[in-house]
């Protein structure tokens, strides 16, 4: 299993999730996808879940 995933939703960049020891952790490519900055996800699929939901104007949960 990779330790970084590079997430795109569509044909846009999202951001990037780096392994850590609690799960994947998200870097935003740009501010669009600020509101995801640094939040802890379980696996690089739920990141992308996540991204999408905000690029398609969807509530994220806190």
């Amino acid at each position: 299993m990779s330790d970084t995933y590079i997430i795109e939703v569509g044909s846009q960049a999202a951001g990037i999730v780096v392994r850590d020891p609690r799960g994947y952790r998200f870097f935003a490519a740009t501010h669009r996808f600020n509101p995801l900055e640094g939040r802890l996800f379980r696996n690089a699929r739920e990141a992308e879940r996540a991204a999408r939901l905000l690029l398609e104007g969807g509530r994220i949960a806190a």
